[in-house]
């Protein structure tokens, strides 16, 4: 007799180990939710952060009576989403009551679509580093389909040490989020990936993240939920390579999915995880529970939540107050005409014009600053120049702050005014760093900044000249040496006078004219 272990029964197996006895298969359920101005069934706003249960009313709160309409701009967006996944879009398609118990959820089901979604079989390709780390490699996610439903509300379990029910003494329920309109992107069971597997599933998410960016219909934060992940995984003994044809004979395991991870790194980790734990369990003689687990980010394992349910329990039915929706050929091809460049490509044509490395454009891939690079380029500032503010010194400030470069409060235009502030010859680069942190703080424009705290490269070369002059009086020794020809100890009357300038100095014009005063070629 099998027995299922939970995960505190084994202690998970190696990565490497895991993989070399099974085959791991995935299946990921990506949740969008889309930024129209109104829920999916309702006139309710969607707008983010509201006080608790302020945006609701008798559709979205499901009272008797009350019927809902299908928000049109909603539509038009899942079938956007479809185009760009390659998908097909259906003529027909309708709604369904998902049925089960809801605490989050006033009508206790949830309008979702069931067998007839609005468009479905696509593929999406994605890049990941191939094993050599000197380039990439494409593999092809099949795409399943993509179907309209509403969001649940949201609940917070008050009493407890951990922010979950278990041990909680009380659940506090916000139903502003019930009804906002969500795309579930369902692969199909992606197969061959073997070892890349977990990075595989994060390289999908972000592309689909980009995507629904590029769409502009979702910010696709992960870390408020509007974007979100299920990740379903299987294991299968392994008997060949992973994309052998003996190996993809094999029939699959038994699943687990794990909720709700909301962020690129905790996709991978979970994917890891949960092929470590299911390779221990079968090691040790037991079978996987096919149940619903949750992710913890801060140790990087999953634990039990339920037992999963099948289609079946769910008892879907027609939706009876909705009419099918289907959109004409005609109006699919005006929304085919609205699909700007696709992600990939546009990534390799910038990376083209603007000359960048394979590792430079990775770096500013992985730091998310590929936008942001590109509006302050169009603004005026040559590529190199902006991807050294935004990957330099705004990085580092978005790191020690805990955001995400994107959050930072700088614009394109603050920073190509501030590089051409540099490249003028009006401040310096410890002058523009000063700047920085003022128009960071509020203070205004780079210009204004600069102004304000009297920050401007001394032009009077009177002035420097006596500077000069002065440090070389006081350090004779040092001038000596330079003479002599050791010009490397001119930095330390270069520092010098840079004090005595209070900063307000061009270092290479300083050198100039310390070596010029000593009679030393530069």
């Amino acid at each position: 007799m099998t027995q299922h272990l939970t995960h505190d029964d084994v202690e998970p197996l190696d990565l490497e180990d895991a993989l070399a006895a099974y085959d791991p298969v995935m299946g990921l359920e990506v949740h969008v939710e889309l930024s129209t101005a109104s829920k999916m069934f309702c006139g309710c706003s969607t707008e983010f952060g509201a006080a608790p249960n302020t945006h609701v009313c008798p559709v979205c709160l499901g009272l008797p009576g009350a019927l809902p309409v299908v928000n049109a701009a909603a539509v038009d967006s899942a079938i956007r989403i479809g185009l760009a996944l390659g998908c097909e879009v259906a003529p027909y398609s309708r709604f369904a009551r998902k049925n089960y118990f809801y605490p989050d959820m006033t009508k206790n089901f949830q309008t979702s679509q069931y067998d007839e979604p609005i468009v479905h079989d696509g593929h999406l390709d994605v890049e990941i580093p191939n094993e050599h780390g000197d380039g990439t490699e494409v593999y092809r996610v099949e795409i399943e389909r993509a179907h309209m439903e509403e969001d649940a509300g949201k609940l917070t379990h008050v009493g407890g040490a951990t922010g979950r029910i278990s041990g909680a003494t009380h659940s506090l329920i916000d139903y502003n989020r019930a009804g906002i309109p969500l795309i579930e992107v369902v692969t199909k069971p992606i197969v061959g990936a073997g070892a890349r597997a977990p990075e595989v599933a994060r390289a999908y998410v972000g592309a689909l993240r980009e995507i629904m960016r590029a769409l502009d219909v979702s910010d696709a934060r992960m870390e408020q939920g509007s974007l979100r992940c299920d990740v379903n995984l299987s294991l299968r003994p392994r008997v060949g390579a992973p994309d052998s044809p003996e190996q993809l004979e094999v029939p699959l395991g038994t699943r687990t999915e794990t909720k709700n991870v909301n962020s690129l790194r905790s996709v991978e980790g979970a994917v890891e995880y949960e092929i470590r734990r299911h390779a221990a369990v079968l090691q040790a003689g037991g079978s996987i529970l096919q149940e619903t687990r949750h992710w913890h980010e801060d140790t990087g394992e999953t634990t039990s939540g339920r037992p999963k349910s099948d289609a079946d329990d769910y008892r879907y039915f027609p939706e009876p107050d909705l009419v099918p929706v289907a959109p004409s050929p005609e109006h699919v091809e005006e929304l085919r005409a609205t699909l700007p460049e696709p992600p990939a490509a546009r990534r390799r044509r910038l990376q083209e014009e603007w000359g960048f490395s394979d590792l430079e454009m990775r770096d500013v891939l992985g730091s998310g600053a590929l936008d942001l690079i590109a509006a302050t380029a169009e603004k005026g500032a040559t590529p190199a120049a902006a991807r050294k503010w935004w990957l330099g010194e705004v990085a580092r400030r978005a790191k020690a702050d805990g955001t995400e470069l994107a959050d930072v409060p700088l614009t394109p235009e603050a920073v190509v005014e501030l590089d051409g502030m540099v490249r003028e010859g009006r401040l310096t680069d410890a002058m523009a760093r000063q700047v920085l942190d003022g128009v960071l703080a509020g203070e205004g424009t780079p210009t204004e900044v600069a102004d304000a705290r009297g920050l401007a490269v001394v032009s009077d070369d009177g002035a420097l000249q006596a500077a000069v002059d002065a440090v070389i009086v006081r350090n004779e020794g040092i001038a000596e040496k330079v003479r002599g020809g050791k010009v490397q100890a001119a930095g330390a009357l270069i520092g010098q006078v840079m004090k005595e300038m209070k900063g307000q100095a061009d270092a290479t014009k300083v050198r100039q004219l310390i070596l010029a005063t000593l009679g030393v070629e530069g």
